[in-house]
C-alpha cells in the first residue's frame, strides 16, 4: 500500500512540471525543470546537463516563467561570484595591476564595464565558457590603462590574447539571443 502512494505521488511530481531549455553554464547547455512536491525550502540539483529545481507545493499557483526566472538569475550570481574572482585574479597576475574596485551586478545591455577604474561584470557572464569569461575580464583590465577602444587598447588586448576578435563574435551573437 505504501508503494501505491508513493508511485501516484511521483506521477503527481511529473504532471506538475515545467520545462525550459537551453540554459547555457559555462558553454554547456542545461535542460531546466520545475518540479513541485513537499519540501520547505527551494532546492537545486544538477544531474545529467539538467538543473533540476524542487519548489514548496504551495508555489504551484504562481508564475511558473517568473520563479524560473528567478531561480535563474540567482543561479547565475552564485557562479559568478566564484568564476569572475577566479578570472580577475589571474588577470591581475597577468597584467601586473587590477581595479581599485570590481562588482558583479546585472545589466541590461552590457556584459562589462569599467568606470572610474571600477569594474562591473554582469552575472550572465557565466553563460560563456571560461575562456571567453577569461576575455571579457581581460577586456575590462585594458580599460583601466585605456578608456576607450583605441588602438593601443587593441593592442594591449592582442598581446595577451591574439584570437580576441573571434571572443567579440561569440559575445555578441549569444548575447542577442537571451
Amino acid at each position: 500500500m505504501n508503494l501505491v502512494k508513493k508511485n501516484i505521488q511521483i506521477k503527481r511530481t511529473v504532471e506538475t512540471s515545467i520545462e525550459r531549455h537551453p540554459v547555457p553554464i559555462l558553454g554547456i547547455d542545461y535542460k531546466v525543470k520545475i518540479v513541485y512536491k513537499n519540501v520547505k525550502m527551494p532546492e537545486l540539483d544538477l544531474e545529467n546537463k539538467t538543473i533540476k529545481i524542487s519548489l514548496p507545493n504551495r508555489y504551484k499557483k504562481t508564475d511558473n516563467q517568473e520563479i524560473l526566472d528567478l531561480a535563474i538569475e540567482k543561479l547565475y550570481e552564485q557562479i559568478a561570484k566564484i568564476e569572475i574572482e577566479r578570472a580577475m585574479e589571474k588577470t591581475r597576475i597577468m597584467l601586473g595591476f587590477a581595479p581599485e574596485d570590481y562588482k558583479i551586478q546585472n545589466m541590461k545591455k552590457e556584459i562589462g564595464r569599467c568606470i572610474d577604474n571600477k569594474i562591473t561584470i554582469n552575472p550572465k557572464i557565466v553563460m560563456f565558457h571560461r575562456d571567453v569569461i577569461d576575455f571579457i575580464v581581460l577586456h575590462e583590465y585594458c580599460h583601466l590603462k585605456y578608456k576607450n577602444h583605441t588602438k593601443n587598447f587593441y593592442r594591449l588586448i592582442e598581446k595577451y590574447e591574439p584570437n580576441f576578435e573571434k571572443y567579440e563574435k561569440k559575445i555578441k551573437a549569444t548575447l542577442f539571443q537571451y
